[in-house]
């Protein structure tokens, strides 16, 4: 019976979600939120030959960077979490220590002000 049970419910949830995403996609097009700039300031209905921020795409790099780093920080942290080996603490911490200066190399550059 359970097994029936979860059958019936995984073909259910991406039929519902189906369903809703199609009635929910034949809303107007000259909705507020298109017709409004992005977050990084484009007008969306301007020309798309403008010059790009150097600065804010640095800066989406480097936040991707981290973002990539924390991401390899989730399994040395559940290694320790099942068996505190010593090879397992020293990696991390080497890998800690090498993004601890990353980080201080950028900031030191500067890279990491968004305004100066």
């Amino acid at each position: 019976m359970s097994l029936l049970f979860s059958s019936m419910l995984a073909l259910m949830i991406p039929a519902i979600v189906l369903i809703l995403a199609w009635v929910l996609s034949y809303r107007t097009t000259s909705d507020r939120e298109k017709s409004s700039p992005f977050e990084c300031g484009f007008d969306p209905l301007g020309s798309a030959r403008l010059p790009f921020s150097l600065r804010f795409f640095l800066l989406a790099v480097i936040f991707l960077i981290f973002d990539v780093e924390i991401v390899l920080l989730f399994p040395i942290i559940s290694t320790l979490s099942m068996s505190a080996s010593a090879s397992a603490l020293f990696g991390g911490i080497l890998f800690l220590l090498i993004l601890i200066i990353g980080l201080l190399h950028e900031w030191r550059e500067g890279s990491l002000d968004w305004a100066k």
